[in-house]
């Protein structure tokens, strides 16, 4: 009798654990799946067949694992309706390549960050570029900071001598400055000058003090010239190899293309570039490609994966990576699962599987 009872308690326990444990999974099955947010922008977000793939969005699955939670992934056309979704509750989470700012702080909760990055610029490759434009770039010589700075040292180192000469020839008979007046004497001084600058002098000063002016002049010509067309030939030299996008700012007065709504496309506006804000990350190459753009400027990690792969030989990265930023998951303003994800993400870090997932979109750290 006691051993049938025993029996008896054993069994009960038992349907009892598979009871609660079908209960559990059944709740887990029942559960809403997480309706998640994000967006095509590669190597982040892209498209493999029917199924999306890329660093966030492998990321988001290792963490909803670790969250026991299932994932509706909704795709968005841009980070600005994205954003919209999140804010209107239409997403419970929201993760691309979405940067975090002080404004979108204001509105939206974000996890710790998820990668870090920063703006670059891109630019079409030399095999792309074409033929020059000889009389554009002669006028963009011409008009170049470099050179105005030049002209004005000339005209200060002209006039200088120019005033000496001037007052010590204005009296010699047959001098090089016929008349003695300021007016007209100095413009024939300032001649003298500046033609022996360029050494191209054709008079010499009838005074002996005026013609150790003169020889002293004829020699800070000679240097000056020697040096400024080293300086010119260096100028040319690294714009003919470099190109003239070199790092942010040259990006004034520029043709440069981003997607809309983005961080890149309030900086373009603060450099006073002419921006052209698209939908998607690969209709700014294309503008860049077909030579409606001049450059595109976007997240540092997106433009150096087009580069790498899709774009490689035609576009390459100018300068180096600025305005740091770092990329985030966002939530809605008091979301319960923001303290949730950022666990995951911390135990993510702390076991390896983050660095194995960056390793296997980016290459090694």
């Amino acid at each position: 009798m006691g051993k049938l009872t025993r029996f008896v308690c054993r069994l009960v326990t038992a349907l009892a654990c598979i009871s609660i444990a079908l209960t559990s999974a059944s709740a887990e099955d029942a559960a809403p799946a997480l309706r998640v947010a994000t967006r095509l922008v590669p190597p982040l977000v892209q498209r493999d067949g029917d199924h999306l793939t890329g660093f966030s969005i492998d990321l988001w699955n290792a963490l909803a694992g670790r969250l026991g939670a299932k994932t509706d992934f909704i795709e968005m056309p841009d980070v600005a309706t994205l954003l919209d979704a999140v804010h209107a509750g239409k997403a419970d989470v929201g993760i691309a390549a979405i940067s975090i700012t002080a404004d979108r702080d204001k509105v939206f909760d974000f996890s710790q960050p998820m990668l870090s990055s920063g703006l670059q610029i891109l630019v079409r490759g030399k095999a792309d570029q074409g033929a020059p434009n000889p009389l554009q770039g002669f006028m963009r010589l011409i008009l170049s900071p470099m050179i105005l700075v030049w002209l004005g040292v000339a005209a200060i180192l002209i006039v200088i001598p120019a005033h000496i000469v001037w007052a010590l020839e204005r009296r010699a008979p047959n001098g090089i400055v016929p008349d003695a007046r300021y007016f007209p004497g100095i413009f024939h001084a300032l001649w003298w000058a500046a033609g022996t600058l360029a050494t191209q002098a054709d008079q010499m000063p009838r005074q002996w003090l005026a013609r150790v002016v003169a020889i002293l002049w004829m020699f800070t010509g000679v240097i000056f010239v020697a040096y400024y067309t080293a300086q010119l030939t260096a100028a040319l030299t690294v714009e003919q190899i470099q190109g003239d996008i070199n790092g942010p700012d040259d990006l004034p007065g520029k043709r440069v293309a981003t997607t809309r709504a983005s961080t890149a496309a309030s900086f373009l506006r603060e450099q006073h570039a002419r921006v052209q804000e698209f939908e998607t990350v690969d209709a700014a190459y294309q503008a860049l490609l077909g030579s409606t753009a001049d450059a595109v400027v976007f997240d540092a990690p997106v433009l150096l994966y087009f580069a790498g792969h899709d774009g490689k030989g035609r576009v390459q990265t100018a300068g180096s990576v600025f305005r740091k930023e770092d990329y985030g998951i966002v939530f809605a303003e008091g979301s319960p699962l923001r303290k949730r994800v950022d666990r995951a993400l911390l135990e993510l870090r702390e076991n390896g599987t983050y660095a194995q997932l960056y390793q296997k979109w980016f290459g090694p750290s």
